[in-house]
């Protein structure tokens, strides 16, 4: 039983560098030409369900895959950033370096931001439920960071051994049906019609 992750097209706040979190930002013209672009692999697979985040940027994105009616799952959220929502990447980088990259490796929490730990255990919960809660292949239209929360607890990998996560790639786990708990198979990551970008923005 499949898992396919596709993480929404790129959006105007990624293009400026700035932490989505919760907020949202509509999909700039690369964002939506990747979601038709990845539309000929999504049909090829033929998920046999479909749930999405509920935030704007990924439900324009399932929309324009042809997915306007799948349910929005709040649960699938992008991580939230708390205080550090809006902020710029670089800026952080330049104005709290330590902050910074405690904040990517997990360590560290905006004020009222969500802990990479509590993120990992909502998303993992929430994606063996919808998994297992039904027949055939799931996919799933999420955010960087829930590609990465799924990887880092389904795989047993850490954030800092995964690239980027490119907008408007897709990411296959292959899951053991009569087995919820078994280990899944990785089948493939930031698959898309273009080259992956290694230097994506979140």
């Amino acid at each position: 039983m499949r898992l396919i992750l596709l993480r929404h097209g790129e959006t105007v706040w990624n293009i400026d560098g700035r932490l989505q979190g919760h907020d949202d930002s509509p999909l700039s013209e690369r964002g939506i030409a990747q979601a038709e672009a990845i539309t000929g692999y999504v049909r090829a697979l033929a998920p046999a369900r479909v749930v999405t985040s509920d935030l704007g940027r990924v439900r324009q994105t399932a929309e324009i895959i042809g997915h306007a009616d799948a349910p929005g799952e709040p649960r699938l959220r992008e991580l939230d950033m708390g205080a550090w929502t809006g902020l710029r990447k670089a800026d952080l980088i330049a104005g709290k370096p330590g902050l910074y990259a405690d904040w990517r490796a997990g360590r560290y929490k905006p004020e009222g931001g969500e802990g990479w730990d509590d993120f990992v255990h909502r998303i993992s919960s929430t994606l063996r439920e919808w998994v297992h809660g039904g027949e055939g292949d799931l996919l799933a239209i999420v955010h960087s960071g829930v590609v990465r929360a799924a990887c880092c607890s389904f795989l047993g990998l850490k954030a800092a051994q995964l690239l980027p996560v490119t907008p408007g790639t897709l990411t296959i786990l292959d899951f053991d049906a009569k087995d919820p708990a078994a280990t899944p198979r990785l089948e493939g990551y930031n698959i898309g019609g273009f080259v992956p970008d290694i230097d994506a923005a979140d």
